[in-house]
């Protein structure tokens, strides 16, 4: 049976709201033990629900604007200050009672109640953290407790172990206990500050090694993090753990070496159902969120590699625009098309996670794009209202004949339509097919791009400095063999042909970017939107539209197959929301609010909370 899982975004802290309304000295946060001794100089959190009912100028709701409020419990509309606390009027009476005062409460991210780390969010983690109930050190505790018990374990007797996590931190625990001592002298300086992050194992990290999923890479020690790690880490974020991968990011069904004998190799599962795959090729990352190993993971995506995962495993996957993260120090596939982004539970904690990887890099110039573009924060779209008033296109033969997805989408459409949104049927320009047909570049690019990572970054003391040696190595997952050496057999003039400055592949991006812009632009669309895949499986060539374009998108749980589907029962299938370079704020909003519509992720019942020990 699959768990929905129900939970406020945050609760105001019940001794807190109680000291205020007995007209106790009002404090911050900082009295309750353990929880920030000062506020953060800026909100962390830009999303409508924490920042519309602040009193103080901060954008964000905090014990100062408590204390505003219960200084004017009983003002009315006549009272000569009324302008300065009418936005506490919640239930719009005109005076101020307690019951407003407990409503603007809520919007603290404070939570002094229980904390259940299964589905936590960054918010539940946060205003857990802020009311001092647990700590970081004690999250990416129970979450390394949790990889150890689970994830090399078979805990259903007809499936396989999930096999998610190729290598866990040793200095996480001392990482957490940094951000908790940050929390404590400055308050929550990021949304991200003591959240456990899982990265699919093609990130460079400079305290794990970074194996692409491949055994003839096992020592691979790079002396730096890649460019999004280092943002990840400047707001305080824990790298917990690898996930592993499709080696070398190549499919979709997440087989790996690393770790292992030459000659062997593991399967990823999925924590719903442990006979099928976790999708790819960040398959161990999707694995590992979905199955509450960690608080949010990072993929990388060139034909579907973070949607798939997210769909398989009923999570939120951001596809960015090619552009908006820095490639440099994650191992490529096919920089035409490789992207890297999150995947997590929640829209809410997937638009956390991207504020903190976007950045202009000179060490990867597309990069350079983006400026002008970026938000202060993507929190700042997650209005549950978006849909309202939003044109949404669909191409019909892009819903497919599957009847899981037959039967979603119509579910899924009627519920846009009842959020307020335009749903409109789209018939297609003529050169809307090249788009869908062009393939990956990974064939013709993986050659040239992974030598410029091997001079730039693989540590020399690495044997297989090139594809003749990892084949030389025996050391990869053996299918392969046939794949690394056509690969190998790519030439530059071929490469060149492809993927050069006039290339047929990068022309046919740029045409692909055009075609769909102005297809969009031709109906006035906010976003275009399709099935991600099938239960367990791909739809037609849907997943190609975003990376043929380099257009964003963002995929999002639209629900399960029962068994009158005659698919595979309790599989999930995603809905992709696709939008114009650098939407994608836009795209957050609107996945947010079919989100809150639907709630249609489930919790994989095989991996419950675990026993607490024994004393």
């Amino acid at each position: 049976m699959m768990l929905r899982r129900s939970r406020p975004t945050a609760l105001a802290a019940s001794g807190l709201l109680s000291a205020l309304v007995a007209g106790a000295v009002i404090a911050t946060p900082a009295a309750a033990t353990a929880a920030p001794a000062a506020p953060a100089a800026e909100a962390a959190m830009l999303a409508p629900y924490y920042t519309e009912l602040d009193l103080t100028g901060d954008d964000q709701v905090t014990a100062a604007d408590l204390a505003v409020v219960s200084a004017h419990l009983g003002a009315t509309s006549a009272s000569p200050d009324w302008a300065s606390v009418e936005a506490a009027d919640v239930d719009a009476d005109g005076t101020i009672t307690v019951l407003d005062l407990a409503a603007v409460s809520q919007r603290m991210i404070y939570d002094d109640g229980p904390f259940d780390l299964i589905e936590a969010s960054s918010v539940d983690m946060q205003a857990a953290m802020n009311a001092g109930v647990t700590t970081s050190v004690e999250i990416t505790q129970e979450y390394l407790d949790r990889i150890a018990a689970y994830d090399r374990v078979q805990v259903d007797a007809s499936g396989r172990p999930l096999n998610s996590i190729i290598t866990t931190s040793g200095v996480a625990l001392a990482a957490a206990a940094q951000a908790d001592a940050t929390r404590a002298s400055e308050g929550m300086t990021s949304m991200l500050l003591g959240v456990p992050i899982v990265l699919k194992d093609n990130y460079d990290t400079l305290d794990m090694p970074t194996t692409g999923g491949c055994g003839c890479w096992d020592g691979n020690q790079t002396t730096t993090d890649a460019a999004m790690v280092s943002g990840l880490r400047a707001d305080g974020a824990i790298i917990l753990a690898k996930a592993s991968l499709d080696e070398f990011a190549y499919g979709f069904v997440s087989e790996f070496s690393a770790g292992l004998p030459a000659g062997q190799s593991l399967l990823v599962a999925s924590p719903y159902n442990t006979n099928r795959s976790a999708g790819g090729s960040s398959g161990g990352t999707g694995a590992a969120i979905a199955a509450n190993l960690g608080g949010i993971g990072f993929g990388t995506d060139t034909g579907g590699s973070i949607r798939v995962p997210s769909s398989y495993n009923q999570l939120v996957g951001i596809r960015p625009t090619v552009g908006l993260t820095s490639r440099d120090g994650i191992i490529p596939l096919a920089l035409s098309q490789d992207t890297g982004g999150p995947i997590a539970r929640s829209v809410t904690d997937a638009a956390v996670a991207l504020d903190a990887v976007t950045g202009v890099d000179p060490a990867d110039p597309i990069t350079a794009e983006q400026a002008g573009k970026v938000p202060d924060s993507y929190t700042s779209y997650l209005d549950p209202t978006a849909l309202k008033g939003a044109r949404i296109g669909y191409v019909p033969s892009m819903i497919g004949s599957n009847a899981t997805d037959v039967r979603l989408w119509a579910q899924a459409k009627a519920t846009l339509e009842a959020q307020g949104a335009e749903v409109i049927a789209v018939t297609p320009p003529s050169g809307f097919a090249a788009v869908l047909n062009e393939t990956s570049g990974s064939q013709n690019e993986f050659k040239h791009d992974l030598n410029q990572y091997i001079a730039n970054h693989l540590d020399p003391d690495v044997a297989a400095q090139s594809i003749q040696g990892i084949l030389a190595s025996g050391k990869y997952v053996p299918s392969r063999a046939s794949t690394y050496t056509s690969r190998d057999r790519v030439t530059e003039e071929q490469y060149q042909a492809w993927a050069g400055p006039t290339g047929s592949h990068t022309t046919a991006i740029a045409t692909g970017n055009a075609v769909v812009t102005a297809m969009m632009d031709a109906q006035d669309l906010d976003a275009l939107v399709y099935p991600s895949g099938t239960p367990y499986g791909t739809q037609s060539t849907n997943l190609r539209l975003s990376p043929n374009t380099g257009m964003p998108s963002v995929t999002v749980p639209m629900g399960q197959a029962i068994a009158a589907d005659n698919t595979i029962t309790g599989a999930g299938v995603n809905l992709e929301f696709l939008g114009r370079d650098y939407a994608e704020g836009t795209l957050i909003g609107l996945t947010y609010a079919f989100e809150q519509a639907t709630h249609a992720r489930t919790t994989p019942p095989l991996y419950p909370a675990l026993e607490p020990a024994k004393g």
